[in-house]
């Protein structure tokens, strides 16, 4: 039995480590993908996962499929397709200390995960299952995400959900939005940041929590608040935690995905359902994920990027 089964991109981040005298970047290639970070950072705190997805039959696949089992993540339900490129990401920092996402995806192997591909057994044989919108943007992904959603739905598993929005992958913001709000509406934990429900509603933290709990049924839900920490709500108790002081960032990609596997591996060791967690609970699992996710800054990368068990605590307060 694996506590998490998820679904969706592996892809190379390219992270800009410098630039050179005529300004250009000189860049780190990373394993990464919002999935296989979540599902990283499950496995680096006590959890079983598996990931069903698709790369390339290429050094970049290849590299990714290594990663992933030295991760202790099954990798039986990804595929190699000799037919597509493995999907890469890079990421550029600007002076302000903005990133900026560019894709090489026309189309990238994930997106061409078929429906008929996925290894169901693997959701049968789980107690969460997980997805982001990037499964979402394209077909044949997006129809293959779809109908497994159903399926874990239909065998009384949680969903759980992250928008991981990123603009230059949607052909419009409508399209964006409307995905979006489809994934939120099957899901029974929900990380998602403030920028995310600023993008959707334009509302507080505070205000898309009441809306995700009443218009969409969503049990359990944490909005991340960038450096300041995170808002949580669930069973009628909400908080906000702050992040850790002290913490001098160096890379943030994979963050939010790192939070929100550090905060799902909390709630699965609880054993017990959704709808009963309590407040101080649910106040554990956002602290104990906002520090995963500020020491995961201090390392390149993603996948890469989690750090031990041991050194949470160490902080976690």
């Amino acid at each position: 039995m694996y506590d998490v089964t998820a679904i969706g991109e592996l892809l190379i981040d390219f992270a800009m480590k410098s630039t050179d005298e005529a300004g250009y970047p000189t860049m780190a290639a990373n394993p990464g993908g919002a999935p296989g970070n979540f599902l990283a950072a499950l496995n680096a705190y006590g959890c079983t996962t598996a990931f069903i997805g698709k790369v390339g039959e290429d050094t970049f696949g290849q590299l990714l499929l290594r990663t992933m089992e030295q991760a202790g993540i099954e990798t039986k339900g990804i595929v190699t397709d000799p037919d597509v490129f493995t999907t890469l990401a890079f990421v550029t920092i600007d002076e302000t200390g903005n990133r900026h996402f560019a894709f090489a995806r026309k189309p990238g192997a994930d997106t061409m995960l078929k429906a008929e591909e996925i290894r169901y057994e693997l959701i049968d044989d789980c107690r969460d299952f997980h997805f982001g919108t990037l499964s979402l943007t394209d077909e044949p992904v997006r129809s293959a995400t779809q109908k497994a959603v159903a399926y874990a739905k239909e065998r009384g598993k949680w969903i759980s959900f992250d928008p991981n929005l990123r603009k230059p992958l949607w052909k419009s913001m409508e399209e964006a939005k409307k995905q979006i709000l489809w994934g939120l509406s099957q899901a029974d934990v929900v990380k998602i940041s403030d920028e995310e429900t600023e993008f959707l509603w334009q509302e507080t933290p505070e205000e898309s929590a009441v809306r995700l709990h009443r218009d969409f049924g969503v049990s359990v839900v944490f909005v991340t608040l960038g450096a300041k920490g995170c808002y949580y709500s669930g069973n009628g108790c909400t908080g906000t935690v702050k992040t850790p002081s002290g913490i001098q960032p160096v890379d943030t990609t994979g963050a939010g995905d790192i939070f929100g596997g550090s905060a799902l591996s909390r709630l699965l060791k609880l054993q017990k359902p959704l709808a009963q967690v309590t407040g101080e609970e649910l106040r554990d699992a956002a602290a104990f994920a906002c520090c995963a996710a500020s020491l995961s800054t201090q390392r390149l990368g993603g996948i890469s990027s989690v750090v031990p068990m041991e050194e949470v605590w160490q902080i976690t307060t």
